[in-house]
């Protein structure tokens, strides 16, 4: 019975699944609560690390302000202004509005400052903004009070007066640091800096940090009270002694589980601050906490169920022997994919050993290879032959474009009556012509290309006369090297003519040399250049242009980007090509090639 293959998978299915969801629904309960709890001391714990980074931070900036605020000379010459009774009551409020510019640009420099007051115990408010108050009333709040009797620095949310004056009646709550300037007893100080901070910039990130779905998380300052406008704490009253036993508590981040007033299970989750002495205190249930549990013992059931059922199906559909001979199909796709052939008819089994659906796919994908075979061979030789055909539309716009140019140049000649110069042109545009029409193959010697250039300049040297200084010079030996036809007259035409566009002299420099397996042809002038973006873009346009493109881009094409095409259409990944310029420094450019020699020429058609 279980040698039948069907039978096995069923069997193994079953097994599998029972003693899975068997297994994970016995220990589910069991494993759960130590993974809550290591997730809360791991989790939870981590999060409350970055937010106390996030207000050592805080604290730190402010700290800086109020430093930079109490030794600077700018702080003592206001309050040495404010305090001379001889001193004219401009000179004092012009002293007070000068503080006020002080701390305006004290408070810019650190993104979490709200807003920056100095209240003087004479009754006087100097704040950033030009903000200057005569009102004795602050003197009798309940922040400066205890500030003076009992040195209470921190002030936890509230508004602030200052704050609605500066920010257009804003209420928005604010956290406050409260600092004596020109001495250090709060009780002897002339001078009270209240350094604000808005709530939510503390509120704000400590809400992102979740508990259950129902958890919460405070800030308490130094003797327990909660810091941010965080009303619900008050609920929280039957956890005040476990908060006042981890505050005073060596540790300094732990978990604590207790029950409520009315029995249920709490876990508490804290951390103290050391910088501040504040204390974050994270309170959720454990029912909030496990009441997924149960909803995912129940999916997990119920997906057991359907798992279970769905495995027997598959069993039963992947069963009567399919597997072997769908694995070996799949190991032959797979060599299909890498291009080995051969091998992917090798792994194919036997015609007719297998009598079913898999059998049928099997023989269709053998026959499926064979026609890809073909198909690939005949699309191989077929992108030879447009290769080919592509190459000799571009050798062919070459030659009416500077035909055209030349029969120009021929006009203005017999116009002006330079018979001799006429003649010449004439005699070296025969040679060219001849040179060009001979177009049964690709690639000519290097020597005959040269030949061709300097016919090419005799053309110009007529035409421009002493404007124009034309060199070429040659290095190593190039006596039987082969390159593509036509590939540095376009590129001489190109930098006379921008030569010539913004000036009266033009320089052209023509190199040839090998060197290493290599030929490098270079082009320079002195004109107008181009810039850096012009010459990357020319180069990324070149790369990715199309032949029908460049053939139906008329002059715009005719040029560098022809050369360019044909170099890549024939030589591929060997040839490479750069450009130097920058604007008003001229343009150099320069084609490497592979330095072929006559006798290894290859017809195009049979180049791969």
């Amino acid at each position: 019975m279980f040698y039948s293959l069907r039978n096995r998978l069923i069997a193994v299915f079953v097994l599998l699944f029972v003693l899975a969801f068997g297994a994970l629904s016995v220990l589910l309960f069991d494993q759960s609560r130590s993974i809550i709890r290591s997730y809360i001391e791991s989790s939870a714990l981590e999060k409350m690390d970055e937010y106390g980074s996030y207000i050592d931070m805080m604290q730190t900036q402010i700290y800086d302000l109020a430093s930079l605020v109490f030794n600077s000379a700018a702080t003592d010459e206001w309050d040495d202004a404010a305090s001379d009774k001889s001193l004219p009551d401009g000179e004092k409020m012009l002293a007070h509005l000068n503080m006020s510019k002080f701390l305006t640009q004290t408070a810019t420099s650190y993104s979490s400052i709200s807003s920056v007051g100095v209240y003087r115990s004479e009754g006087t408010l100097v704040s950033m903004g030009n903000q200057v108050v005569k009102d004795p009333s602050f003197l009798g709040q309940e922040w400066y009070k205890n500030f003076k009797a009992q040195s209470v620095r921190w002030l936890a949310a509230h508004t602030d007066d200052v704050e609605i004056r500066i920010n257009n009646n804003n209420t928005h709550p604010v956290v406050s640091m409260l600092m004596p300037i020109g001495t250090f007893e709060p009780s002897l100080a002339k001078n009270v800096l209240k350094v604000n901070v808005r709530a939510d910039d503390f509120l704000e990130p400590l809400n992102r940090i979740h508990l259950g779905t129902s958890g919460t998380i405070y800030l308490l300052d130094q003797n327990g009270s909660p810091l941010l406008s965080q009303a619900d704490y008050g609920a929280r009253a039957d956890a005040s002694g476990e908060v006042k036993a981890v505050r005073e508590d060596w540790r300094k981040q732990g978990v604590v589980y207790f029950k409520n007033d009315r029995g249920e299970n709490q876990i508490m989750v804290y951390k103290k601050l050391t910088l501040t002495g504040w204390t974050l205190v994270g309170f959720v249930s454990e029912r909030d906490l496990y009441g997924r549990l149960f909803k995912l013992r129940d999916s997990i059931i119920l997906l057991a169920a359907l798992l279970l059922l769905l495995s027997v199906f598959i069993a039963f559909w992947l069963s009567h022997g399919i597997t072997k001979p769908l694995s070996r199909l799949i190991s032959s796709m797979r060599h299909v994919q890498r291009g080995d052939f051969d091998s992917a008819e090798s792994r194919l089994p036997p015609a007719g050993d297998v009598r079913n659906e898999v059998g049928f796919a099997t023989a269709t994908f053998r026959n499926m290879i064979g026609r890809l075979r073909q198909h690939i061979r005949t699309e191989f030789e077929l992108r030879l032959l447009r290769q080919q055909a592509e190459y000799k539309a571009l050798l062919m716009q070459i030659n009416p474009h500077f035909m055209f140019n030349t029969l120009e140049l021929m006009s203005s000649l017999a116009m002006q009556k330079r018979t001799d110069d006429t003649v010449a042109v004439i005699e070296s545009l025969g040679k060219m012509l001849r040179f060009s029409l001979k177009i049964d193959d690709d690639l000519v010697a290097l020597r005959e290309e040269l030949r061709y250039v300097r016919d090419y300049a005799g053309i110009l040297q007529i035409r421009f006369g002493g404007r124009l200084r034309l060199a070429i010079e040659e290095e190593g030996d190039l006596a039987r090297v082969t390159v593509v036809k036509f590939i540095l007259q376009p590129l001489i035409e190109n930098a006379v003519k921008f030569a010539f566009l913004r000036q009266a002299e033009a320089r052209v420099d023509v190199r040839v040399e090998r060197a290493d397996g290599r030929v490098r042809l270079t082009v320079a002038d002195n004109g107008i250049g181009m810039s850096d973006l012009q010459r990357r873009r020319l180069l990324a346009r070149s790369d990715a242009a199309r032949t029908h493109q460049i053939l139906a881009g008329g002059d715009r094409q005719i040029g560098l980007g022809n050369v360019l095409a044909r170099c890549r259409l024939y030589y591929g990944s060997l040839f490479e090509a750069r450009i130097d310029s920058a604007e008003g420094e001229g343009t150099r450019i320069e084609l490497t090639l592979p330095a072929r020699e006559a006798i290894a020429h290859v017809p195009l058609a049979h180049r791969g």
